[in-house]
């Protein structure tokens, strides 16, 4: 049974930077490791690349857009999420296959506020965690004078899409696969999904 009373959320902080690289790759089906890898120097591992990555002060992936859960006293789920005010300047085709589509779908955001990544330990699934790190983008959303949040999430991720659509997001665009190099990804769609917030949506979640 789940039990929200369980759940604390927090800011995430520097020192919550391995929780949160190791968080962005759970979200990223393993496509942030493979991008940190290439980045690497030999006596560096693609986790020392992505805890790096997340004690920045700006950036996408900041400790600063990050919120953490936690129930009974351990990190349980990271949020990460900003808003889209301009459309990236990155050209796709001049991007490694696996992210191009996202970076495509992004510039259809410009105007949201965008949750980069979701992720719950495994261990915590089924208890609420995801519902309430949502509802707590949903209040930055409000906070911050946006009325519409947007998400990405490959179609064949059923667990997450279900979850999205049962919170009331909606398919609002999409773009093929490229390449996956960590999952069995290789056909499909990376979906966009958007959902509208009324004046109320948010405050009691």
């Amino acid at each position: 049974m789940n039990d929200l009373t369980e759940i604390q959320l927090r800011p995430a902080h520097t020192g919550d930077a391995v929780s949160l690289a190791k968080f962005i790759d759970t979200a990223g089906e393993g496509i942030p490791s493979w991008l940190w890898a290439q980045l690497a120097h030999p006596d560096q591992s693609p986790l020392d690349i992505g805890v790096a990555r997340a004690k920045r002060p700006s950036g996408g992936f900041s400790y600063k857009n990050a919120v953490l859960a936690e129930r009974r006293g351990r990190i349980a789920g990271m949020v990460l999420s900003y808003p889209i005010t301009e459309a990236p300047k990155d050209d796709p085709n001049a991007l490694p296959l696996p992210i191009a589509p996202f970076v495509v779908l992004e510039a259809l955001s410009v105007g949201t506020w965008f949750v980069n990544a979701l992720a719950v330990c495994p261990t915590a699934r089924g208890r609420g965690v995801g519902t309430a790190l949502m509802g707590e983008v949903e209040h930055l959303a409000q906070r911050n004078g946006f009325s519409r949040l947007s998400i990405q999430v490959y179609e064949q991720n059923r667990g997450a899409l279900r979850l999205y659509q049962r919170l009331g997001f909606s398919v609002a665009a999409r773009s093929p696969v490229l390449l996956h190099p960590c999952q069995p990804y290789y056909t499909g769609d990376v979906l966009m999904l958007e959902k509208s917030l009324s004046q109320t949506d948010g405050l009691a979640a």
